[in-house]
């Protein structure tokens, strides 16, 4: 089972909230999820992102692969930066 890092939709028609959940690749886009990660607010000003940082660095471990804008998000948030660092002092 391939686990992908993805944004699923809430919110209203034109006012778009996204979490960030580790999803099977398979499932459509606002269905089944294993766990949320996270949201993602882009409607506020500056854009709202909560994640949950030991838990996007756990799925990340295991594997799961994000996708481009979960990848963006996690940049900002050092979050790619760390899971990094982490692979690199196992290889020591």
């Amino acid at each position: 089972m391939a686990v992908k890092l993805r944004l699923k939709r809430m919110g209203a028609k034109k006012s778009p909230f996204y979490r960030v959940v580790a999803a099977d690749s398979r499932s459509p886009r606002d269905g089944k999820f294993i766990e949320t990660v996270g949201y993602y607010n882009p409607v506020s000003e500056p854009a709202e992102i909560k994640i949950d940082e030991e838990l996007a660095l756990k799925w990340l471990n295991n594997g799961a692969i994000p996708t481009d804008t979960v990848r963006n998000i996690f940049k900002k948030q050092g979050i790619m930066k760390k899971f990094h660092e982490s692979k690199m002092t196992k290889g020591e």
